[in-house]
């Protein structure tokens, strides 16, 4: 990451990111929600990446040091919220679910001076509410510490529809597989299919963001076909890459 700037507060409010553009490694001594209405937003840690569509939100912890990137003309909504206001009790970031009362809590919020009157502190308490009842949402793409998995992570995030086995990609990097198998597990928590799966799902949001065809998202994330794409988007997202396009 490039130097990293402090900021005390988060900053609450709506700011527009061009697509390709974003926002420097910082970090605030304050929890924020990170909300994209419009495009696609990525948020990158020392941990890994998240990215959120329409349908999600990030929930960044205060004192994590990240960045911004959008893909896509951008809305970004951003809440500052104060340490002790952690309704998610996540001490690290996530992507969570955002359903239509909590996108317009957190719009409206976003939108309206920062005075503390008693409508705003009644509206925070509502998406404080809404926010408690918010599922979590796998879309994280787990950064790699051991440098023999790192090597075989980095294959794959420069080339998406690589479709080696995990046996020969280790053969380039000099491992076995049953040793790339374990450090998964250890490192993400996760099998390398289901890593491989996120890293695809997070490429393709890219790429939609940028009106790339369903089909050649399909393609150049390493579906064997479109309508394999099609179903497995549908499953994380709720709905399905045509329809994503259309509404966001």
């Amino acid at each position: 990451m490039s130097k990293i700037r402090h900021a005390p507060r988060a900053t609450t409010g709506l700011r527009a990111l061009p697509a390709g553009t974003g926002v420097d490694a910082h970090r605030h001594d304050e929890n924020q929600i990170v909300y994209a209405g419009r495009g696609v937003l990525s948020v990158a840690t020392d941990a890994g990446n998240w990215i959120a569509p329409a349908t999600r939100a990030i929930w960044i912890p205060a004192g994590t040091v990240h960045e911004h990137r959008a893909y896509g003309d951008t809305d970004l909504y951003l809440v500052g919220l104060p340490v002790k206001e952690n309704p998610l009790r996540l001490d690290q970031p996530a992507v969570i679910r955002v359903g239509p009362l909590l996108r317009e809590l957190i719009i409206a919020y976003a939108g309206q001076p920062a005075d503390l009157t008693a409508e705003r502190l009644r509206l925070r308490a509502v998406l404080l509410d809404q926010l408690r009842h918010s599922a979590q949402q796998p879309v994280h793409v787990p950064a790699a510490s051991d440098p023999r998995l790192v090597a075989v992570c980095a294959i794959l995030r420069d080339n998406p529809a690589d479709n080696r086995t995990l046996a020969q990609l280790g053969a380039v990097a000099g491992v076995s597989d049953r040793t790339l198998t374990r450090l998964c597990r250890a490192e993400f928590g996760m099998s390398f299919p289901q890593w491989r799966t996120q890293l695809r799902l997070h490429h393709a949001l890219r790429l939609l963001a940028e009106d790339t065809p369903v089909t050649v998202v399909a393609h150049q994330c390493g579906w064997a076909s479109s309508s394999a794409f099609i179903d497995v988007f549908r499953q994380a997202f709720g709905h399905t890459p045509g329809t994503h396009r259309a509404r966001y």
